[in-house]
């Protein structure tokens, strides 16, 4: 029997879901995309062919719903995990877990004390190009990791910012490493594997008016010693796809966007990888991207619970970026280095 699904949720972030649910509709069936506010109810159902709902207790207490897609404000994480996971849902949560890390770390426990499966939408792992990189360091195609850095170097008009409580710590946990990098730092920490230490500065800079920050800059040391740098912000008009650089023993890589891919190799020969599509997302409309990897996140959850193994980002997973977040933001706070957790 195909797992029955709700919708938690259907603001800006639903559309690539719900292309996505619309393409997997073989394999699961959305039974109820939730809004409290009838103008949002009413412009997803103009797009969409699924069932309304205005009763979330409805939702939560409808034993035949196998699973939740919540995709509401991070602010609004931990509270809704722990009634989904107390109602026996299977879940999968949009970014970033929660505003802190405390408040991500207690919906990680609650979801594991229920036996219930939580999966990340964090899509950039599912890209191709990354795919492929992550496979020639974990074989050891590069050698040894010498230097790995990162380049996040997006755009959004102040008018993103005017939205009421974007960018602010109440309603967002931060800014862009929160809400925009943390897609790449956690491909970053797929492929390179964990950082260790980080010396880094925040600020939030002359282009915006807003609480968080919007650049971030910060050398990074490895577990296994390699070095590195970090670079995020939304300041870089007219963006541009992030980018991560690898240096190894025997040869060097660079990726882009997560799709475009190339390694040269110390005895001469390279490998390419060139985009199918273009990605988007990185300039002033921050969703305009195809619903590919989204699908890919779908899919892969669907296939842990009905299958019965993890999904490839689970919420345990996903608290490894935000425990780097957190040392960059402490390490800019007290110009020192600091310690990543984990």
């Amino acid at each position: 029997m195909k797992p029955r699904i709700a919708l938690i949720g259907l603001g800006m972030a639903v559309t690539p879901h719900a292309q996505g649910l619309v393409e997997l509709a073989d394999l699961c069936e959305v039974v109820a995309a939730y809004s409290p506010t009838a103008e949002r109810r009413a412009k997803f159902g103009a797009r969409f062919p699924f069932p309304l709902a205005d009763d979330l207790d409805r939702i939560l207490a409808d034993r035949s719903i196998d699973a939740v897609g919540i995709l509401t404000p991070a602010n609004t994480h931990r509270d809704l995990v722990l009634r989904a996971a107390k109602a026996g849902k299977q879940i999968l949560l949009e970014k970033p877990l929660e505003i802190s890390t405390e408040r991500a770390e207690e919906l990680v426990q609650a979801a594991e004390a229920a036996g219930v499966a939580l999966a990340v939408m964090l899509q950039y792992r599912f890209r191709n190009a990354g795919e492929r990189l992550r496979e020639i360091v974990s074989s050891g195609g590069l050698g040894t990791m010498v230097s790995c850095s990162t380049s996040i170097r997006f755009w959004r008009p102040q008018s993103y910012y005017g939205e009421p409580g974007r960018g602010t710590r109440a309603r967002d946990g931060g800014g862009v490493l929160l809400t925009q990098g943390i897609h790449g730092l956690d491909l970053l920490l797929s492929i390179a594997g964990p950082i260790a230490e980080v010396t880094g500065y925040a600020a939030t800079t002359a282009v915006h008016r807003m609480e968080t920050e919007d650049l971030v800059v910060a050398a990074a040391r490895f577990a296994n010693g390699a070095l590195g740098v970090i670079e995020a912000t939304t300041t870089a008009y007219p963006g541009s796809p992030e980018r991560i650089d690898i240096v190894g023993t025997k040869g060097a890589a660079s990726l882009l966007g997560g799709t475009t891919l190339r390694v040269d190799y110390h005895d001469g020969g390279n490998e390419q990888i060139a985009p199918a599509q273009t990605i988007g997302g990185t300039g002033a409309d921050p969703m305009a991207m195809p619903a590919d990897y989204h699908r890919a996140v779908w899919a892969d959850f669907i296939s842990a619970i009905t299958n019965g193994h993890a999904p490839r980002v689970s919420g345990r997973d996903a608290l490894r970026v935000h425990w780097l977040i957190d040392a960059l933001l402490a390490s800019s706070e007290s110009g020192r280095p600091v310690q990543v957790q984990g």
